[in-house]
């Protein structure tokens, strides 16, 4: 278990840590060999040193972001940013289907975009795996 991540989930609004507490257990039973960090203030995990899914708190939502996610070809996710990063936002615990949470977790291991060497590659993202 991730202290630094743990003290994230405590730091948010009753309603929040429970949608937190809910994605860091289910991301650790699914990555549970992998690295998970607070990176930019939020929980992120890696597969070597490669952010893979990460969380946090925005105004009205807690966010889950897959850095690979636009190539999941999954409902759900929307796209974020000018990479292939996308997003799922939950206000309420009950939003989340955790069997749709469980396959773009299983697609994160699978599916990944070099995010860790995109600098020295001057913004060019090369597939891996």
């Amino acid at each position: 278990m991730n202290h630094e991540i743990e003290n994230y989930n405590s730091a948010q609004l009753v309603e929040d840590q429970e949608i937190c507490n809910f994605l860091m257990e289910e991301i650790n039973k699914c990555l549970s060999e992998f690295k998970s960090k607070i990176y930019h203030g939020s929980p992120v995990w890696f597969i070597d040193d490669n952010p893979i899914v990460g969380y946090s708190k925005l105004k009205n939502a807690i966010q889950l972001l897959f850095w690979s996610g636009q190539t999941f070809e999954e409902e759900g996710l929307k796209p974020v940013g000018k990479y292939k990063a996308a997003e799922a936002r939950y206000k309420k615990i009950e939003e989340i289907d955790r069997a749709q949470l469980i396959r773009w977790l299983t697609k994160s291991i699978e599916i990944q975009w070099d995010y860790k060497n995109i600098v020295k590659r001057e913004g060019n993202l090369l597939r891996l795996k």
